[in-house]
């Protein structure tokens, strides 16, 4: 592996402990103005400092992120498809290399809907983006999205996983399941978990982060159950708890509730 993909993946996984805490804020590129994500840049502001990595489309890097920052950027690259559309596993690359290098990004990331009637069209695109990327030393994400007819066990996740890393991805973005270690076993790439959909409270966020990294996972790519948050720095401080320091869900939320009541004093603090 050449020093520049190898450069571009540490910032992505940090080298010291193998881990990442990626912030995922691409949700629009098929959702529109999803709830507390309808102004980017006000969202992400406050939660950059914590974040390892941010997920997101050139469209909101452009417009609501400020270009001295050094968090490094996970490009999405690939669209085409809304969710009123006929079929959201009809996606396309929607986003050059040469942009993602213009963009300074330090890795790109591309869905693939194995199974689904457009399976073919997206690990055929795959392969293309780790073709053209390897020539730039970009490393490539490949997201294992699950449409409405598959379903999220490990037979299914670890298929869809290995597969990605045949087609050349270096690093896999998928969902955690039980016998999650089988998915991890099976696939010789770092594999991240996505956070989902909002969960009904911040343990069980918590709990979905503790469980992944005990199985296996090199770390999260989360989004909604950050920024959907009541308190979303306190949360991304907490799950950052889990990767990085280790500690359980008790510790973890305990940080939680702590982060919480310095953000409540701040509120009162009179100016």
């Amino acid at each position: 592996m050449e020093w520049g993909m190898k450069n571009r993946i540490s910032k992505i996984i940090r080298p010291e402990d193998g881990r990442c805490v990626m912030l995922a804020v691409d949700h629009g590129y098929f959702l529109g103005p999803t709830e507390k994500l309808e102004n980017p840049g006000r969202t992400i502001k406050p939660l950059l400092p914590y974040a390892d990595s941010l997920m997101l489309t050139r469209g909101v890097l452009r417009t609501s992120i400020n270009p001295s920052t050094d968090v490094p950027i996970v490009l999405r690259v690939s669209g085409g498809s809304s969710i009123i559309g006929e079929d959201l596993s009809n996606e396309s690359i929607t986003t050059s290399i040469e942009d993602a290098m213009k963009l300074n990004a330090s890795c790109v990331a591309l869905s693939i809907f194995v199974g689904s009637k457009y399976e073919h069209q997206t690990l055929t695109s795959l392969a293309k983006l780790v073709d053209e990327a390897e020539r730039f030393g970009m490393p490539v994400l490949a997201v294992t999205a699950v449409g409405k007819e598959m379903t999220r066990d490990h037979r299914y996740l670890a298929l869809a996983c290995r597969i990605a890393a045949e087609l050349g991805a270096h690093i896999i973005k998928t969902y955690y399941c039980d016998n999650f270690q089988n998915v991890v076993e099976g696939c010789p790439v770092p594999v991240i978990i996505a956070g989902g959909k909002k969960l009904p409270n911040e343990i069980d966020a918590l709990q979905l982060a503790y469980d992944a990294v005990d199985h296996g996972a090199t770390g999260v790519d989360m989004g909604r159950n950050i920024w959907q948050s009541d308190h979303p720095v306190a949360m991304i401080k907490a799950i950052r708890a889990i990767i990085h320091k280790n500690l359980n869900v008790e510790e973890a939320h305990e940080i939680f509730i702590k982060e919480k009541e310095l953000e409540h004093q701040k509120v009162l603090k009179p100016t």
